[in-house]
């Protein structure tokens, strides 16, 4: 059986061993022209930014692209205006499926200059989303078209899913796993070229104090409400520092929470009637949102026993499970080994602190792994990949396709 080197025109004759991973020359041209035409597009996610167009740009240049190589496509709009494309590579019959999976919506560009242009310099392509994470629909898509290209036939369904609102509520991924069962999925947030094996998830909380109005002047009849939410404040702090004391996860660390927004009262003449606050807890693999509410609940329970007049309601209004692979899942040993035929290098394995996707396909049963090119700027003023990750990538996808598809 013969190979082609990832990024060049070789071909070398190998046998299909265990220690041998087939790889595609990656289209380098195509590769780059297509990241570029993505990062010209704006696809701002309208759920950040009020008025911004959204995916639906962007998942017409996807659906064309993945036609003009001969995938079957879907297009998936369960929310008007908010579309995922999926392109499905079909297998022969017999193998395991795997879905690869980059989304396509970006955060805002307050502060960036030209966000849009796509420059290229150094090695480097800058501009929003190029590193989060065009630059991985790109590395998709150019694996796609190199097996499409070099007639490789696999077994299994190969997808590539495109997917919006990533960086506001994942309603894409949410579809796209209701639609499609799969065996396998990398989630292709970027990690550098590490093999991500856990990810951090989180729970919202919001906590709101009831107090009394009354005029400054007759503090006999006010309850102060932001006052008492000083006190939740204090707990919440030595809570935060007890968790900073736990056992760290291998990949992820500790787990952490922050108060994010605090509202509370009229005017500087009136005793506050109520306070909100709204927490953000991080959380690792193993805890659980019973558990991490509890944690804030039972500070609630404590200060309304030693006061009557102290009054606090909790509610939990999103949660994001973490995510854990093992380093024995196939999905992973195959990555491994492409990342290896690659790069020449062992892989690193490594955890990522924000949120993704990759957490939704795992709670589905599918044996998922994150691996994402190099780069950086996410949600900053200035984003870059570097180009020939991307690359690197692309064969990655490709060579792990071929194998853990048949």
């Amino acid at each position: 059986m013969s190979r082609r080197l990832p990024g060049t025109g070789r071909r070398l004759t190998a046998d299909l061993t265990e220690e041998t991973v087939m790889s595609i020359a990656i289209d380098t041209d195509y590769l780059t022209s297509t990241l570029v035409d993505l990062v010209r597009i704006n696809s701002v996610n309208p759920s950040l930014v009020p008025g911004a167009p959204g995916e639906s740009e962007i998942a017409d240049y996807v659906e064309q692209s993945f036609q003009d190589v001969g995938l079957d496509v879907a297009r998936h709009e369960s929310v008007v205006g908010r579309p995922s494309v999926v392109g499905r590579f079909a297998g022969m019959g017999g193998g395991r499926s795997l879905m690869l999976n980059a989304h396509y919506d970006t955060v805002g560009v307050v502060g960036m200059d030209d966000p849009f242009a796509a420059r290229i310099d150094g090695g480097r392509l800058y501009g929003r989303g190029a590193y989060d994470m065009k630059g991985s629909l790109a590395a998709c898509m150019a694996a796609v078209e190199g097996l499409q290209r070099d007639g490789i036939g696999l077994a299994g369904d190969l997808y590539v899913a495109a997917v919006a609102d990533e960086e506001h509520s994942s309603i894409g991924t949410a579809e796209v796993t209701e639609q499609y069962e799969v065996n396998g999925a990398i989630v292709t947030e970027p990690t550098e070229l590490d093999v991500c094996l856990a990810h951090k998830g989180f729970v919202w909380m919001e906590v709101r104090v009831t107090g009394r109005a009354a005029h400054g002047s007759r503090p006999e009849l006010g309850i102060d409400a932001n006052m008492h939410m000083g006190r939740i404040l204090a707990h919440l702090e030595w809570l935060n520092r007890e968790l900073a004391d736990r056992t760290p996860h291998r990949f992820v660390g500790v787990p952490s929470l922050h108060a994010a927004l605090l509202s509370g009262g009229t005017a500087a003449s009136v005793y506050a009637a109520s306070c909100d606050l709204t927490v953000e807890r991080r959380t690792v693999p193993g805890e659980t949102e019973q558990q991490v509410v509890g944690e804030v609940q039972a500070i609630l329970d404590e200060l309304s026993s030693g006061d009557p007049d102290f009054h606090a309601q909790l509610r939990t209004t999103l949660v994001r499970e973490p995510f854990q692979v093992s380093i024995d899942a196939p999905i992973v040993r195959h990555v491994e080994r492409a990342v290896t035929a690659v790069t020449g290098e062992e892989p690193i394995h490594s955890g990522q602190s924000p949120w993704m996707d990759a957490a939704l396909l795992s709670a589905a049963g599918v044996d998922t792994v994150v691996i994402g090119p190099a780069g950086a700027g996410a949600h900053s003023d200035e984003e870059w990949v570097d180009l020939e990750s991307v690359e690197k990538l692309a064969g990655i996808l490709a060579g792990t396709a071929i194998e853990y598809c048949g």
